[in-house]
Order: C-alpha cells, then sequence, then structure tokens
C-alpha cells in the first residue's frame, strides 16, 4: 500500500472525530437547525448558530455517524439535495446577520440515489456552488476527513479552505476512478496516488492553504487549537472589505503555476 492510499485509509478510519464532534469540541451554545423549506430535513448535514469563543458564526457540517445506526441515520455522511439546500439556506441567514460561515467536510461524495437525483442534486451543488461565490461573510471550510467530489465542493467554495493532515480531497474514490480507468476497483492505491488527493497534494497545488496537525486528535487540546487557528483566521477576513473579489481570484488562480510551468 503506498502512502496516498494509507491517507485513504486514515481519513475513513470510523475513530476518528466527526463533524458533530467538532462542532462540541470547538463551539459553545450550538443551536441546531432544520430543514431546507423545500423538501425536508437532512440528517447527513447538520446546521446551525453557535459560538466561536465571543465570535459568533454559523457552522455546517457533514455528518456520518459512527455506530451502525447512526450511519444509516446520517446516510453515511452523503447528503441529498434537502441537505445541501439546508446549508445554502444558512449561508445567507450568516449572510444577512452578518455572521462568518464555518463548514466541516467529511464525505465520500453527494448521495447519488434515484431520488436524490429527482429531487436536484446537480442543481442544488451548482446553486451552492454560485451563491457561495458571492456571499459578504468569511466562510472558512475545513476538510476533517474525506472531501469526496461535488459533494464537498458543495461546501468549499470558501476564502480559505484547510485540510487535516490525513484528510484527502479528491474528485473521485480511488476505488471509483480505477474502476472506470482499469476496470479492477483492487488498483485503488496506483489510482490514489495518480489522483493527488493527499494535504500534502492539496497545498503544493494552491488547492488548500493550511494543513493542520492532528497531534492528540480528538481530545481537548485538539479541539482548543482548531478553535484557536479559526478565531485567528475569521478575525482576519472580518477586516477585508474586498471578500468576494479575492475568493474569486482565488479559484481563478488554482492551477495558473503548472499551465506557465509546462
Amino acid at each position: 500500500m503506498n502512502e496516498a492510499y494509507a491517507r485513504v485509509r486514515k481519513a475513513r478510519n470510523n475513530s476518528r472525530p466527526t463533524g458533530g464532534e467538532y462542532i462540541d469540541g470547538i463551539c459553545d451554545g450550538f443551536i441546531e437547525l432544520h430543514g431546507d423549506r423545500r423538501f425536508g430535513d437532512d440528517p447527513a448535514v447538520i446546521g446551525g448558530v453557535a459560538n466561536l469563543g465571543e465570535m459568533p458564526v454559523t457552522v455546517i457540517a457533514i455528518e456520518k455517524g459512527k455506530t451502525a445506526r447512526e450511519r444509516s441515520k446520517r446516510n453515511s455522511g452523503a447528503p441529498n439535495p434537502e441537505g445541501y439546500r439546508k446549508a445554502l439556506r444558512l449561508m445567507k441567514q450568516a449572510e444577512k446577520f452578518g455572521r462568518p460561515i464555518i463548514c466541516l467536510i467529511d464525505t465520500s461524495g453527494a448521495y447519488c440515489g434515484i431520488g436524490a437525483e429527482e429531487r436536484g442534486q446537480g442543481q442544488a451543488i451548482a446553486e451552492n456552488l454560485m451563491e457561495m461565490s458571492t456571499l459578504c461573510v468569511p466562510v472558512v471550510s475545513l476538510v476533517v476527513g474525506e472531501g469526496g467530489s461535488g459533494g464537498a465542493l458543495a461546501l468549499a467554495v470558501a476564502d480559505r479552505v484547510w485540510m487535516l493532515e490525513n484528510a484527502v480531497y479528491s474528485v473521485i474514490s480511488p476505488e471509483g476512478c480505477a474502476s472506470i480507468l482499469w476496470k479492477d476497483a483492487k488498483r485503488a492505491d496506483l489510482a490514489a496516488e495518480s489522483l493527488k488527493l493527499t494535504a500534502a497534494d492539496a497545498l503544493r497545488l494552491g488547492v488548500v492553504e493550511q494543513v493542520v496537525s492532528e497531534e492528540d486528535m480528538g481530545s481537548e487540546g485538539f479541539f482548543d487549537r482548531i478553535r484557536t487557528l479559526l478565531q485567528d483566521e475569521l478575525r482576519e477576513l472580518l477586516q477585508d472589505p474586498d471578500l468576494v473579489s479575492k475568493r474569486y481570484q482565488r479559484f481563478r488562480s488554482i492551477g495558473s503555476d503548472l499551465v506557465e510551468e509546462a
């Protein structure tokens, strides 16, 4: 097993904190808000209002669950369209009241069931991409486990995107890639290496701004450290009068260095 696929295995490890545990660890006074006001509530996406220290924030997390019962309830962290629409509703609410937004991402991808497609999965993701690009409040997204395809990107059009050191971020899973390219999912380790999906790869390519250490993961000190990092970043972003333009340039510039080198 190569290093890239070893990171994939670590990102999927059931012992890692889930999105809800991050909310409990870094925020105080979290009040969960439900529903997309169109169809229903998606338990795979948790969102609401909380305090990050003394700073009111809107926090949105993809929740996988840990036990078999929790994973069934949360659809193993694969959101339906109503989950993305709930997230967007909360982000627009945050913009209205001037609250910074924190997104915690851990998903193998958006749910691809028939019902999800019938209810507009692709449109829901596309609307998030478009609307997040013009939000007038700071947005920081943190990939805490798997960052799979458009299902992750729908919460990652942010001013800053960070990854934990053993998180992964990719357009497709290694198994899915291997199945398409070589008709053999057992070659997932080769696909993982080719996809450049590790945090180190993403940092080098300019896809993320920071790789966060996993030292003492799950401990009080670990969550305190992430809270401090987020507070410092959001305070700086709140002072920036040109967030929307810089966010646009951030995404337009990804890969430009590689083009110049070629």
